[in-house]
């Protein structure tokens, strides 16, 4: 039988990968994200979380003019826009640094955002968000995307009930959050092989299990439940 030292080191000898949680507005990624952050932290992996729009200094900037005003502040292209130069500084400064550093990144959003909001649900397509993301990202990607399936109405009134003032895409109201749903669950049959979709509809400790289940069997690790 192994001692949890030895596992501990048999777990530190993984590359340390990139996980993104996405979903719709109020499906509990903050809250996932940072489960999942102490049970790696649990067993000694080095790991950082980080958040888009945002994630490095200037990136925390660009971050208040995209999720706080009108719902009508920005059309969809500008809106891809800016969040797109947010995001090529959170790469450049934050995530690509800690990869190097042998650091996990755990990230609350990334690319499929866009694809799923104003791609999808913003109805630019696809193709338009792929352009601009060749561009600015590359050939980057997550090892490992979590999204948090579900049903708009419900998280929508978790949203609602968190209050504060990055409520923009809330203002945009449920067939909007609907859309961008489907746009999330699109891109996870797509892309199975990189792409978890994670029942959000139970309680914080369930949802937990699936994740830590997902996390454990795509990379290898064996983490606990928080």
């Amino acid at each position: 039988m192994k001692t949890t030292d030895q596992t501990n080191k048999n777990i530190n000898k993984n590359k340390a990968g990139f996980i993104v949680f996405e979903g719709v507005d109020g499906a509990g990624k903050g809250v996932q994200s940072r489960l999942l952050l102490a049970a790696m932290e649990k067993v000694g992996l080095n790991v950082l979380l980080t958040r888009e729009p945002g994630g490095s200094p200037g990136a925390e900037e660009i971050r208040q003019l995209i999720v706080e005003g009108a719902a009508d502040r920005w059309d969809d292209m500008t809106e891809l826009l800016l969040i797109y130069a947010a995001r090529r500084s959170h790469l450049i400064e934050t995530i690509k640094p800690a990869l190097a550093n042998d650091t996990w990144v755990i990230c609350d959003r990334f690319a499929d955002s866009s694809r799923a909001f104003q791609g999808v649900a913003g109805k630019l397509g696809l193709d338009v968000v792929e352009n601009i993301h060749r561009e600015v990202v590359g050939d980057f990607k997550p090892d490992l995307t979590l999204i948090l399936d579900l049903d708009p109405a419900i998280s929508l009134s978790r949203a609602d009930a968190r209050g504060g003032d990055e409520d923009r895409f809330e203002q945009k109201g449920l067939d909007y959050q609907s859309r961008v749903r489907d746009g999330f669950r699109q891109l996870a049959a797509m892309t199975p092989r990189t792409h978890t979709v994670i029942d959000a509809a139970g309680s914080i400790e369930e949802v937990n299990d699936l994740i830590i289940s997902s996390v454990n069997t795509h990379f290898g690790l064996s983490l606990d439940r928080q």
